[in-house]
């Protein structure tokens, strides 16, 4: 299964502290598990975990760098998964594994064909630092391989059925963390030259048969792998609330949405979209609950797809971020401000369709209008205010 690239990307997230540019390179991503001990109704690389699925994540982080191309090791009969997991994403390629991790990163170099730098990881570590993948490309202008480590700090004790037999140095241990880096040429070489059974735990023990000298960078905690149930429990804060506020210009001539419903008037509500200010003060507290941007960041008005765009999309879109940051919408507190039009008569309409486009009970919207006693901009009827208080609860 492939997926053509389309343009370069730009890094985000964790991403986007550095700055420095990277060698070329291409990656292989391993997800050919079956990951069943993590618990989860599906291999744990296509579970939900922080609002997307665990494969998605990596990958994410790959393309961002700049990986071209990468290649996903699947399951036999995980095409349809693995394209749900990736969905929206292009610049990728999938192989089906072997019998043994071994076997499935050969597969997914020979997939590859051809490149100087190459990043083999584990799907099962979905949070991947840029700064990690900087330090491993780097460290192949002296090695042919690289792989990130951590110290051990636990004192370590050797067991012999259950009584302690031993102990071990760990001041000259370390823990290894994937992706491991390789000169791609030399990687291929060392594969195919791997003698007896394919059951290496990782391709550094493969270059290192080889005679392949193996640098170790620093590696970070974040890169943790998710291996049991207990992992998939969101560190997340259970509840996030998020604030916006919107103002727009009444007019002659504009229809007025309002709510997401459109009610009769003798002016409407003037913007570059449909200008709907309660909606657009929801969109701003659900993205500020999540702390991502604002209306403007994701439509801005200077684009020109959004002219007399409804908001509805723009609030399905922020309900669609929420997901995908792991949460859910809890409930919507809307006050809209305004001397004209009376918003009692439209309340119902307007909770039922809010609640309709975040996919919650309506119980969960509330509506509510005041004056501002004939006072500033909305006293004189120029136009209409709205402020909203969301919460988002913790999938």
């Amino acid at each position: 299964m492939r997926c053509s690239a389309n343009g370069k990307r730009l890094a985000r997230g964790i991403a986007m502290q550095d700055t420095s540019p990277l060698p070329s390179f291409s990656a292989v991503v391993v997800a050919a598990g079956k990951g069943m001990r993590a618990g989860q109704p599906l291999p744990k690389q296509f579970a939900k975990w922080r609002g997307k699925p665990v494969l998605r994540h990596s990958v994410e982080a790959l393309l961002d760098a700049g990986a071209a191309p990468v290649v996903i090791v699947i399951p036999e009969n995980g095409e349809e998964a693995t394209a749900a997991a990736l969905s929206g994403f292009d610049g990728w390629t999938s192989v089906i594994g072997g019998e043994t991790r071994q076997q499935s990163v050969a597969n997914g170099l020979a997939e590859i064909g051809t490149s100087d730098r190459v990043l083999i990881h584990d799907a099962a570590r979905p949070v991947l630092p840029l700064g990690v993948i900087s330090r491993l490309l780097n460290a192949l202008d002296h090695h042919p391989g690289a792989i990130p480590v951590l110290p051990v700090v636990d004192s370590l004790a050797v067991d012999e059925a259950g009584v302690m037999a031993g102990s071990a140095q760990r001041e000259v241990l370390r823990r290894v963390q994937t992706p491991q880096a390789f000169r791609f040429e030399e990687i291929m070489t060392a594969h195919r030259a791997w003698q007896g059974d394919p059951l290496a735990g990782d391709d550094a023990q493969v270059l290192a048969a080889a005679g392949g000298s193996i640098a170790l960078v620093e590696g970070d905690e974040r890169l943790k792998k998710l291996t049991y149930s207990e992992d998939f429990v969101s560190e997340l804060p259970t509840i996030r609330i998020g604030s916006g506020y919107d103002v727009h210009k009444l007019v002659a001539g504009e229809e007025l949405w309002l709510g997401g419903i459109k009610i009769e008037h003798d002016k409407g509500l003037a913007g570059h979209s449909d200008a709907d200010v309660a909606l657009h003060a929801i969109v701003d507290a659900l993205l500020g609950a999540i702390g991502n941007g604002d209306i403007g960041s994701h439509f801005p008005p200077s684009d020109p797809q959004w002219k007399g765009a409804g908001s509805d999309q723009f609030l399905s879109h922020a309900a669609k971020l929420v997901g995908e940051a792991g949460y859910r919408t809890g409930n919507v507190d809307l006050t809209i401000i305004c001397e004209a039009p009376k918003i009692g008569p439209h309340r119902d309409a307007m909770r039922g369709r809010i609640a309709s486009l975040l996919g919650v009970d309506t119980g969960a919207i509330s509506v509510k209008a005041t004056t501002t006693e004939r006072l500033g901009f909305t006293g004189r009827g120029e136009g209409i205010a709205a402020q909203a208080v969301a919460t988002v609860v913790r999938n």
